[in-house]
């Protein structure tokens, strides 16, 4: 899957190949495939961004590009927002990233969202080269997210309206996940009531009625799978076999 117009993705100065694989993978979750990367602090390629990458290695990695600045790593692009919680001193329109991916998503030309390096995050210099500014709206006393969730994020809040609102067919729920429905609950109700019954556990018999009735009650209240039941059926079984 490739989303059509997707961002560029451009890391300014990474400083671990790991957060640069993980970032890769972040990426491919959401169909963006073009990373590039500025000046990456240990060189590039990198053995530990491919073993993190795992399957976004070929995807991702394989084709990413290097660029010596950030000028030149904006080849190609008409628009570009920069991910920072600085900056405000420049004069830029500040977007959450629902609302810069709303405007990216309906944006005609070629898009990219830039990251800063893991410790300092974007200079100045960088994020006047952006025409807007990415600001996540986290917790004020600890407002750092590593590399690889701000891409999630970003990707996240790019694809939202984009993607399949179900799971991909190979990812959906085995039946045993499924939610039992009402006959199932009442044939396990049946169950245990029989053999309750049998073992004597509605007693005094003036109690009896009431007691039925607030166990069939809590299986209805119970949100049991289809697994659940099964399971539980098994285990009256087993306990009864004794």
């Amino acid at each position: 899957m490739q989303i059509e117009r997707h961002p560029v993705i451009i890391l300014v100065r990474p400083q671990m190949g790991e957060n640069i694989g993980a970032a890769a993978r972040a990426m491919l979750n959401f169909g963006f495939t073009e990373m590039r990367l500025v000046e990456p602090r240990d060189g590039w390629p990198n053995p530990k961004a491919v073993a993190m990458a795992s399957g976004a290695a070929g995807r991702v990695l394989d084709q990413a590009k290097v660029y010596p600045t950030l000028a030149q790593a904006m080849k190609g692009i008409d628009y570009a927002y920069a991910t920072t919680a600085r900056g405000r001193e420049l004069t830029k329109p500040v977007h959450t990233p629902a609302t810069a991916m709303e405007q990216a998503r309906n944006h005609d030309g070629r898009s990219a969202i830039i990251f800063g390096p893991e410790r300092t995050g974007l200079e100045n210099d960088d994020i006047a080269r952006a025409n807007a500014i990415v600001t996540v709206p986290v917790n004020p006393e600890f407002p750092s997210l590593n590399l690889a969730q701000a891409v999630l994020l970003m990707g996240y809040e790019y694809g939202r309206d984009i993607l399949p609102p179900e799971p991909h067919p190979h990812l959906r729920r085995s039946d045993a996940q499924d939610i039992a429905d009402r006959v199932e609950i009442e044939r396990l109700g049946d169950h245990y009531d029989e053999q309750l019954t049998e073992a004597g556990f509605f007693f005094p018999e003036t109690k009896a009625a009431s007691m039925r009735l607030n166990m069939r009650n809590m299986w209805s209240r119970l949100n049991l799978t289809r697994g659940d039941v099964r399971m539980l059926h098994g285990v009256l079984r087993q306990l009864t076999r004794r």
